[in-house]
């Protein structure tokens, strides 16, 4: 009986964290970083093109739909967005070492990947 108290308070927590995420505001300059990020993986993984949106909600769980696409809109027409992208597409184009792209490419794997595990959207 413990058991099935425990599954239904864990099932709570998981509703409850993927509705906050639903709810959060995003961080204009995380997600500056990240735009910057996926512009490089979608250049070295054609697959990736056209899916930035779905694949940053994927992170955090959370579905592609008007709420969380006006979202985004809002803000990435936020001037810290805006400036971060700058700073953030500066320093990418700096870091050019192996290592770095090595890293890129790693993290855009990951992303991949965890868009490949959401559950996938009924048209």
């Amino acid at each position: 009986m413990k058991r099935h108290h425990r599954l239904l308070c864990a099932a709570a927590v998981l509703v409850a964290t993927t509705a906050q995420a639903q709810d959060k505001p995003y961080d204009p300059k995380a997600l500056a970083h990240y735009d910057v990020s996926y512009a490089h993986c979608e250049a070295s993984f054609p697959d990736m093109k056209g899916h930035r949106d779905e694949a940053y909600l994927s992170l955090w769980r959370a579905e592609p739909n008007q709420k969380t696409n006006k979202r985004l809109a809002d803000a990435r027409a936020t001037e810290p967005y805006k400036s971060e992208k700058r700073r953030a597409a500066h320093s990418a184009a700096q870091a050019s070492s192996p290592e770095a792209v090595k890293s890129l490419e790693q993290e855009c794997r990951g992303l991949w990947g965890e868009l490949a595990r959401m559950p996938k959207r009924k048209t």
